[in-house]
């Protein structure tokens, strides 16, 4: 789909090195796909920043980010997620980051922020997030859990998969708040 038709003027900028596509989220009440191909870092962050910033500003508030192409993200692409965050969040929106490659979630964890986000697999589950809004979670998150590796006590503030700051080991979180290694 073009993107000029869902935000008038959102191609007149490109940059060679993240592309941007987007397409309505059809369910979800102001939502909108982000799909990013390419690599965030330093020098591009502002781009990026500049034109979620843009479809924020055209209404859309429930933000679901398709990460399946993103190969790269540094930290200061990561803090522009958390600008997003705090856009939308007031607004009664949210960011769901979907698809994400391996080395971008390593990242997300090791600056610990793997926590703040909702991360989805598919995006039935991204679009059942956002019609089910968090009620779910929020009868038993946050929750202080052990790792099943080295007995650490840990904070999960919501399903999803998390890095031991014990052991380093991968653990996944379901939604009913059982650990397993993953």
């Amino acid at each position: 789909m073009d993107n000029n038709v869902v935000i008038p003027g959102f191609d007149n900028e490109k940059d060679d090195s993240l592309q941007i596509n987007l397409r309505k989220a059809d369910g979800v009440q102001n939502g909108i796909f982000i799909y990013l191909s390419g690599y965030i870092d330093t020098y591009n962050s502002s781009y990026f920043q500049k034109k979620v910033t843009q479809v924020i500003e055209a209404g859309y508030i429930n933000l679901i980010f398709n990460c399946s192409s993103l190969n790269y993200v540094s930290s200061t692409g990561i803090g522009s997620f958390t600008v997003f965050l705090k856009m939308v969040k007031p607004k009664g929106g949210d960011v769901v980051l979907l698809e994400i490659q391996p080395k971008v979630y390593e990242v997300f964890q090791l600056l610990g922020f793997s926590q703040f986000f909702n991360i989805k697999n598919t995006a039935d589950e991204a679009i059942a997030f956002f019609s089910e809004g968090t009620v779910s979670t929020s009868s038993i998150f946050p929750l202080v859990i052990s790792c099943p590796v080295c007995s650490k006590k840990l904070r999960a503030t919501k399903s999803g998969r998390f890095r031991c700051s014990g052991c380093k080991s991968i653990l996944a979180i379901n939604e009913n708040g059982e650990v397993s290694l993953g």
